[in-house]
């Protein structure tokens, strides 16, 4: 490859090469996409399937609302610290180091929970689960941004997405099937085993990324990655060389004030969706769509909106562009919202079409809080980028999850909900104001904050 000179800090392409951002999408690299996304599944999984153990659980053990609560909290705190520390991690020893181990360190609490003795117990296994799903995000996230064509990162990134809901869905059918077995519970809890082996599978041959090799300067190692992934005649648009994480830089002018919107919004965004899906049995119930194990079908069609929602959000994103979908987006999941707070008691088909509504259009803002963090940072500070802003949001999800039954019990559904429209359209005003438009960039611009970078309304 030819030597090329160094100015900002973005190295200019040789005339005879093709940078991996024009490349087309491989084999290979779908396999990156879906394999990557396998964390968030897990995630989307172990949350919404304590939901549903929550309603055997609860009586057996005779808990509290209070202990309630921290069982269904304690994930959360767990992702707030994994993704804090798995970002740093990763920007500093790359990103395949801890790509095989975080998954057999969920497997290995899944099947611990499932002897759990007590409600503590039982709250440090999930705890543990949470610090590694956490941990998995900036991981897999980076990768698949350092990987995929920037034609193709929405669709990629959107993966990510889907799996999460994907993996609610999938939790909540399982839920139904177990739910009138004896010890039912257990065997949720340790069900998530199936789904770790089959990533461990599925996630060997991933390389290292070689952008995170350029960028430490080990350029033949990161070449011969792209050679064999790409094919020969395309280059590594890499940034500036550094051997330390920066961290600083996300201090500085530009990047706080991107970091700043990106952990408002996601936390906007999911912050409704978290107490939804824990307490999603409960939530159901209080709507009259079914008690016990009805109540669980109740939760499998609202997950299948949101599921459905991420597909043509993923074609959205490109044809519409990321700042005008999410803010059609959250309009109509600020609407759905609204409708369930203000008429609790409406008709079922009523009910329905609300949760329909906010889950379908939860698909773009799903997306946009993976795609985001990782188009707006440069590959040094990428992961930390990713994991500041989720462990920001996982901050009040945590309070949100600990608060919802409670707040439930002594406020009633409509209540609950008016105030996740509240934080919906907090993040709608938000987004009207902030939200960058990155879609046709490749990463160096969109990260950029000089030159061609992403740009606001």
């Amino acid at each position: 490859m030819n030597e090329v000179k160094k100015s900002t800090g973005v190295v200019s392409p040789p005339e005879e090469l093709k940078s991996i951002d024009e490349a087309p999408m491989t084999r290979f690299l779908f396999k990156v996409s879906i394999f990557s996304s396998g964390g968030s599944f897990l995630d989307g999984y172990v949350l919404s399937l304590i939901g549903v153990a929550l309603t055997q659980v609860t009586p057996m053990m005779q808990l509290s609302t209070m202990e309630s609560g921290a069982i269904g909290a304690s994930v959360m705190v767990g992702i707030l610290f994994g993704t804090i520390f798995g970002g740093y991690l990763t920007d500093l020893i790359g990103r395949k180091k801890m790509f095989t181990i975080d998954v057999i360190a969920i497997a290995v609490f899944s099947i611990l929970s499932m002897f759990t003795q007590g409600v503590w117990q039982l709250v440090f296994y999930r705890f543990c689960i949470g610090l590694f799903v956490g941990a998995d995000y900036p991981i897999a996230t980076s990768l698949i941004a350092e990987f995929t064509p920037k034609a193709h990162r929405a669709t990629s990134m959107g993966a990510v997405s889907a799996a999460w809901y994907l993996g609610a869905t999938v939790a909540a059918f399982v839920g139904y099937a177990l739910f009138p077995v004896d010890g039912g519970w257990r065997w949720m809890f340790g069900s998530a085993v199936i789904p770790c082996a089959i990533l461990l599978v599925g996630r060997a041959g991933i390389p290292e990324s070689p952008l995170w090799l350029a960028q430490k300067g080990r350029r033949e190692e990161a070449q011969a990655i792209v050679d064999g992934i790409y094919g020969p005649g395309y280059y590594i648009p890499h940034e500036e060389e550094t051997t330390k994480i920066p961290l600083h830089t996300l201090l500085k002018s530009g990047y706080f004030k991107r970091i700043a919107f990106i952990a408002v919004f996601i936390m906007c965004q999911v912050v409704p969706m978290y107490a939804i899906y824990t307490f999603g049995p409960d939530i159901m119930t209080a709507f009259g769509l079914g008690e016990g194990r009805e109540s669980i079908l109740g939760e499998s069609l609202v997950s299948l909106f949101f599921l459905v929602g991420s597909f043509p959000a993923m074609h959205w994103l490109n044809s519409l562009g990321r700042r005008k979908l999410v803010l059609i987006s959250l309009s109509m999941m600020f609407l759905g919202l609204v409708v369930l707070g203000v008429w609790p008691t409406a008709p079922i088909v009523v009910v329905v079409v609300a949760f329909g509504l906010y889950a379908f259009f939860s698909g773009g803002p799903g997306i946009l809080q993976w795609l985001y963090p990782n188009e707006l940072f440069p590959t040094s500070v990428r992961a930390s980028a990713v994991g500041i802003a989720i462990s920001f949001s996982r901050i009040f999800t945590i309070i949100a999850t600990y608060a919802t039954p409670i707040v439930l019990a002594n406020c009633g559904i409509g209540v609950t909900m008016l105030i996740a429209a509240g934080l919906v359209g907090a993040g709608l005003v938000l987004s009207w104001l902030y939200a960058p438009e990155t879609n046709g960039l490749s990463l160096i611009e969109a990260s950029s904050l000089s030159g061609k970078e992403a740009k606001g309304k």
